[in-house]
């Protein structure tokens, strides 16, 4: 089994003083999240990262010279990338540069507490990922992790979602991932019995029981579904 990291380097980049101390204040509540640099323009984040590459990405969206956006895709082989500012206008273009996350000045703390859960459980399956291979013979498919093999029957799995470059694989028992974007995962041949639902996620067909505009159940499991999705659903439904 890959070991999990237990601690994930930041840098946080803020050209306002007293936000950018308030995000500090609110990233060392977490002890997975180790400070690695703190910043009040992008330049200085920039040529720290020629020492060392966080894990995670801390941005303001609006600052002088280079803007949060254009340090992110400077910075696009950073796994994570949490955008906090004062304007909700961002939304759209923070999430086209691979955004985890989109939080609204002032910070709310049940808002962020929700957001460092998301990213937690990104970061364990991006660090699980590293050095995964997988390949899928007949009705199984087989995941390497480290020295181990382990053998998952395509039937088992309830859900696929997509995770950036990797794909979840999750099953009852189990969540797993490959180093596989899902839309490549679905182009093989075993996978099409998957449907995609939204941009996030694939479910097996035979597994859907109940579905509206909103979501569908798969497996007892709520899942969302998205809008350029819903006419494939309802013409499978509906067959």
């Amino acid at each position: 089994m890959i070991p999990v990291k237990t601690e994930y380097s930041c840098f946080i980049v803020d050209d306002n003083p007293v936000d950018r101390l308030t995000t500090v204040s609110f990233v060392r509540k977490y002890p997975f999240l180790k400070i690695d640099g703190i910043f009040d323009n992008a330049r200085a984040a920039l040529e720290a990262t020629e020492e060392k590459l966080p894990d995670i990405l801390f941005l303001d969206m609006d600052m002088p010279e280079i803007s949060g956006l254009d340090l992110r895709r400077q910075l696009e082989k950073v796994p994570a990338c949490i955008f906090i500012t004062a304007y909700p206008d961002y939304a759209l273009p923070a999430f086209e540069v691979n955004a985890l996350d989109f939080l609204i000045k002032p910070l709310k703390n049940d808002r962020f507490d929700l957001s460092m859960n998301r990213l937690r459980h990104f970061l364990e399956i991006y660090s699980r990922s590293a050095g995964m291979e997988h390949k899928i013979e007949e009705e199984n498919l087989f995941i390497k992790e480290g020295h181990n093999q382990i053998k998952i029957s395509l039937h088992n799995i309830i859900y696929l979602e997509a995770l950036k470059d990797y794909t979840g694989i999750i099953t009852r028992e189990k969540k797993y991932c490959v180093l596989t974007p899902l839309g490549n995962l679905l182009r093989e041949k075993s996978f099409q019995n998957f449907i995609r639902i939204h941009r996030s996620y694939a479910v097996p067909k035979h597994l859907i029981r109940v579905m509206n505009s909103k979501e569908i159940m798969v497996d007892n499991l709520s899942l969302p579904v998205g809008r350029t999705y819903q006419d494939d659903l309802n013409k499978l439904i509906n067959r």
